[in-house]
């Protein structure tokens, strides 16, 4: 199936209020499932055509059980939740992918504690697949805490920077 498609059926379950897509176009199938919010869910396995053998085989491994950083354990998960953040308004990580706090590492980052932003200015990129992704101030404010360091790796829907 083309990268184009998957990118496009994405988009889709973003827009839509649908938990899961399940698309299957002869022996190729993709299925794309949405996380609840504070959720974690074991790794989808997408079909692809497989000898029978290889396939009876997959099926047999037990299923990974997800892992949690050391953050997580130290913290009881209250880094992916944002139970210890300030009152504000929350920017999550909308991808997976490593957080970095600046454009490149000689050069200041893009917002402080303590700084004012607009709505539409960058906070920081994510690194996903090779891409570099702007994450977007979707309010103005004053920027009360950066929840994640630079080149950290962060999560879908975890919490990044707190705006008042």
């Amino acid at each position: 199936m083309d990268l184009r498609k998957i990118k496009k059926l994405i988009d889709l379950l973003e827009e839509s209020n649908l938990a899961e897509i399940e698309i299957k176009e002869g022996e190729e199938s993709v299925r794309l499932s949405r996380v609840p919010t504070g959720a974690m869910a074991a790794p989808q396995v997408v079909h692809m055509p497989a000898a029978p053998a290889a396939a009876a085989a997959a099926a047999e491994r037990p299923t990974p059980m997800p892992m949690h950083s050391p953050t997580d354990a130290a913290t009881g998960g209250a880094a992916r939740t944002g139970a210890d953040l300030p009152d504000g308004h929350v920017v999550r990580s909308p991808m997976v992918g490593t957080f970095y706090a600046s454009p490149s590492p000689d050069k200041p980052p893009f917002v402080t504690v303590g700084q004012q932003v607009k709505a539409g200015d960058t906070l920081g990129i994510i690194e996903a697949m090779k891409m570099f992704n702007p994450i977007e101030a979707d309010v103005s404010g004053t920027v009360l805490k950066i929840a994640v360091e630079n080149g950290q790796p962060v999560e879908f829907d975890q919490p990044l920077f707190v705006i008042g």
